[in-house]
């Protein structure tokens, strides 16, 4: 659909469901295209990114070192009725 820029001032609302409805519009100014207004896609992450990230994420898992969690290792710091000692 084209539609000059005049005209949508007062369909915006109606072009920007249109828009994510999968329609394309093409906005012109004295008869010449200017803008179109498309859906916009959400961002994906590539193959090789998402490789990376995997290959990241495992080297981090492998330095991790085993050891008491941060609730036992900060029991000592209270008393019995959960109160700071």
């Amino acid at each position: 659909m084209e539609l000059d820029i005049t005209d949508t001032q007062a369909k915006l609302t109606d072009l920007v469901r249109r828009a994510e409805a999968g329609e394309d519009t093409v906005l012109t100014r004295h008869g010449h295209a200017v803008a179109r207004l498309v859906a916009m896609r959400p961002r994906t992450l590539g193959a090789g990114k998402a490789t990376q990230i995997a290959a990241i994420r495992a080297r981090a898992a492998a330095k991790a070192l085993p050891g008491p969690s941060a609730r036992q290792s900060q029991d000592f710091l209270y008393g019995e009725d959960g109160r700071p000692e």
